[in-house]
């Protein structure tokens, strides 16, 4: 992976546009749920009708806390500036490792940025704690594996 200040914008870019798809949709699927629990006709057997309704609004609250989620870690990632210069491990840091490449900033998992994989990691995860404030040449032990930093962009 070539590890400079252009990589942090395609992979900012990349999280924006994974978080864009995941926001757009949950507010589908709510407005749909939402629509289908209001088009809901109510029948003789009330009960049937009052747990389907309920059954439905659960639905809508799950996706509603995962949709909140989604625009809190977009809101997350808009305060990283990519241009600040890393000595050591912090919040906007690319650091490249003997086992994998990292991406310090919001909690969402592996991406591929130009055909390598790179993880979006927050500080607040096991193995971000591990990196916080670790400079080139430091190693960290996460679940059996080591961990050397290579470079730190």
């Amino acid at each position: 992976m070539k590890a400079k200040i252009e990589t942090k914008v395609e992979i900012i870019t990349q999280l924006n546009y994974l978080l864009n798809e995941q926001i757009s949709l949950l507010e589908n699927t709510i407005k749909d749920l939402t629509n289908s629990r209001d088009e809901e006709t109510k029948s003789s057997a009330g009960d049937k009708f009052e747990t389907g309704r309920a059954m439905m609004q659960a639905e809508i609250n799950r996706n509603a806390i995962h949709l909140n989620k989604a625009r809190l870690l977009k809101n997350e990632l808009a305060k990283i500036d990519i241009n600040k210069k890393h000595n050591n491990v912090g919040v906007g840091s690319l650091l490249i490792t003997t086992n994998g490449n990292y991406f310090i900033s919001i909690g969402f998992g592996k991406i591929e940025i130009d055909q390598n994989n790179c993880y979006a990691i927050s500080l607040a995860s096991p193995v971000g704690q591990l990196f916080n404030n670790k400079i080139v040449g430091d190693i960290i032990q996460f679940q059996n594996k080591t961990f050397e930093i290579l470079q730190l962009i």
